[in-house]
């Protein structure tokens, strides 16, 4: 399985998210120091879950990367995390 289906599938499971956007973002950090060269190293994910009302927003950071910990101590490289509640995401610009 993909680190993108791993992801996704373990967010889901997680947080049964409303919306999930995982993006694979190695293409970008190819050449640079610290990439594995696997094209599955750096990804950006949004999830949209009420799992996250009334945390802070380094909390809900935390609770993404509680899930992916296996992941991030290895295959991923940079993870970066935009987590909001339904309400947040309803404010935000299209």
């Amino acid at each position: 399985m993909s680190v993108e289906q791993t992801i996704k599938e373990k967010l889901t499971a997680a947080f049964s998210p409303e919306a999930l956007q995982v993006v694979n973002d190695s293409h970008h950090h190819a050449h640079h120091a610290g990439s594995p060269g696997t094209g599955e190293s750096h990804f950006s994910v949004i999830v949209v879950s009420p799992a996250f009302a009334g945390k802070s927003r380094l909390d809900r950071h935390r609770m993404v990367n509680a899930v992916l910990a296996e992941e991030l101590s290895g295959k991923i490289h940079a993870l970066a995390v935009t987590a909001l509640t339904p309400e947040d995401a309803a404010k935000r610009p299209a």
